[in-house]
C-alpha cells in the first residue's frame, strides 16, 4: 500500500500557460499484492490511482482522475530457477532447526548419563563406607578378644599389637570412605543443579534406588543399528550435511547466466471534470461549462479493461567474471566432503563405543558371577587357628565386598553407557 502527495508552484515562463503562477497538485495512492511462486518467480496484482489538478490553460480534463489495474509475472529460467532454489532459505532454516533439536537431545543424553554416574558413585560411596564400618567392627571385636586372651596369658602381646594396627588402618579407611561420601554427594548436588538453590547445600540426598542386575538383550548388530538411528549427535550432523548439500546446489546454480521472463498486462482508466469551451475552441480560453467526472469513473473503466496493454520480454545477463561465485562453489564442495567425512568418522566412533559398552557389560557380568565374596566369608566362618590369618581374611572379606559392590556399580554404568551410545537413554525416559 502506498500514498503520496505533491504540490508544485512555479512562475509562468510561457504565454500560453495562462497565469502568472503555475500551480499543479498531484495525489496518488495504490495497493499491490505480491506472491512468490514455487518455481522461483513472482506474480503481482496492483491497483494505482491518482488525482491531478492544475491552473494551466488548455486543459481538457481538470481535475483529472486516473486508475490502472496491472498484472506482472516474473520467472527466472536459469539462475534461481526451481522449487529448491526458491525455498533454499526455508530448507536451510528447517535443517538448522533439526540440527539444534538433535544437539539439545544430545546434551540431554550427556546430562542423563552424568546424573546416573554421579548418583551411582554416590551409592557406591555410601555402601563402601558401610563395608568399611563393618570391617572396623570386626577388627574391634577381635581386638577386644585378643586383649582378654593376652590378659590371661593365652595370647602373645604381639598379636594384640597387630590387631591394634589393623583397627587403626581400618579407622583411617573408614574416614577416607566417609570423606568420599561427602565429595560424591556434593558432586551429585552440583550435577542436578541443587547447589544453585538457596538451601541446596544444606539438603541431604538420600538414595532410593539400589544396584540391580538387569541385563540388556542387545547384540552388537542390533545395538549399532539403533545407535545409527537414534544417536542425536549423528542426526544433528546429518541435518547439517543436508544444509551443506543445499549450499553446493545453490553455488552451482549461481554459476548459470541469468535469463528472466517478464510478462505484464495493464488496463488504464481516466476520468474527471471535462471542460466545455466556447465554440469548442480551447484557445479562446473561455470555459462555458463542464461535464463532471469522478475517481469512481476511472476505476470503473480500468475494471472494464477498455484499454488493453501488454508487454513480454526476456532478459539475459552473462557475467564476464565470476571469481567470487567460483570460490563459493569450491568452498561448498570442500565443506560438503568434510561433512561427509565427519559423518563417517562419527559412525566409526559410535561403532567403537557400542562395542566397548557391550564388552564392558560382559566383563562386569562375569565379575558379578565370581564367588570370591562367598569364599572369603566361608574361610572367616571356619575359625582359623592364628590371629594373623583371622586379620588377613577379615581384610580379604572387606576387599571382596568392596569389589562386589564396585562390580555392581560398574555393571549399571556400563548399561547406561550402552544406552547413551545407542541413543536409547532419552526414549527410555519418555523424552524422545
Amino acid at each position: 500500500m502506498s500514498y503520496g502527495g505533491n504540490r508544485s508552484e512555479n512562475p509562468s515562463y510561457w504565454r500560453l500557460q495562462g497565469s502568472g503562477t503555475s500551480i499543479s497538485k498531484l495525489r496518488d495512492y495504490g495497493l499491490s499484492i505480491v506472491e512468490a511462486i514455487p518455481t522461483g518467480g513472482s506474480v503481482s496484482l496492483s491497483l494505482e490511482n491518482y488525482r491531478s489538478e492544475t491552473n494551466q490553460s488548455f486543459q481538457l480534463i481538470n481535475p483529472r482522475y486516473g486508475s490502472t489495474l496491472r498484472f506482472d509475472f516474473t520467472q527466472p529460467l536459469l539462475r534461481n530457477f526451481g522449487p529448491r532454489m526458491a525455498r533454499r532459505q526455508v530448507i536451510a532454516a528447517e535443517n538448522n532447526l533439526q540440527a539444534a533439536d538433535h544437539q539439545l537431545r544430545a546434551t540431554m543424553a550427556e546430562t542423563i548419563y552424568a546424573v546416573q554416574e554421579a548418583y551411582w558413585n554416590y551409592v557406591h560411596a555410601i555402601e563402601n563406607a558401610q563395608v568399611k564400618r563393618q570391617s572396623l567392627e570386626l577388627g574391634r571385636d577381635l581386638l577386644a578378644k585378643n586383649r582378654k586372651e593376652a590378659k590371661f596369658g593365652t595370647l602373645a602381646p604381639l598379636d594384640v599389637l597387630n590387631a591394634e594396627a589393623s583397627v587403626a588402618q581400618r579407622e583411617a579407611d573408614l574416614i577416607q570412605a566417609e570423606g568420599l561420601i561427602a565429595r560424591s554427594e556434593e558432586l551429585l548436588r552440583t550435577v542436578i543443579n541443587l547447589a544453585a538453590e538457596p538451601d541446596g547445600r544444606g539438603r541431604r540426598i538420600v538414595p532410593t534406588d539400589q544396584p540391580g542386575s538387569a541385563a540388556p538383550s542387545l547384540g552388537f548388530e542390533e545395538a549399532t543399528r539403533q545407535a545409527f538411528e537414534g544417536r542425536p549427535d549423528l542426526q544433528a550432523l546429518k541435518a547439517s550435511l543436508e544444509t551443506k548439500a543445499l549450499n553446493l546446489d545453490v553455488a552451482r546454480n549461481q554459476m548459470l547466466p541469468s535469463l528472466d521472463l517478464r510478462l505484464s498486462y495493464w488496463s488504464p482508466g481516466i476520468s474527471g471534470d471535462r471542460l466545455l469551451y466556447l465554440d469548442d475552441n480551447p484557445f479562446l480560453g473561455q470555459v462555458i461549462g463542464k461535464v463532471p467526472g469522478s475517481s469512481a469513473d476511472s476505476l470503473r473503466d480500468a475494471m472494464k479493461f477498455l484499454y488493453n496493454n501488454w508487454n513480454v520480454g526476456l532478459t539475459l545477463s552473462v557475467p564476464m567474471s565470476a571469481l567470487t561465485t567460483k570460490a563459493d562453489l569450491g568452498y561448498a564442495k570442500t565443506d560438503l566432503e568434510q561433512g561427509r567425512l565427519r559423518v563417517k568418522q562419527l559412525e566409526q566412533q559410535i561403532g567403537l563405543e557400542v562395542s566397548d559398552a557391550i564388552r564392558t557389560i560382559e566383563t562386569n557380568a562375569k565379575r558379578l558371577a565370581a564367588k570370591s565374596l562367598d569364599a572369603e566369608a566361608k574361610k572367616l566362618a571356619v575359625g582359623l587357628s592364628t590371629n594373623y590369618f583371622v586379620l588377613e581374611f577379615q581384610d580379604r572379606l572387606s576387599n571382596a565386598r568392596s569389589l562386589e559392590l564396585r562390580a555392581k556399580i560398574d555393571y549399571i554404568l556400563s548399561v547406561e553407557r550402552l544406552e547413551k551410545a545407542t541413543g536409547a537413554s532419552l526414549s527410555k525416559r519418555g523424552l524422545k
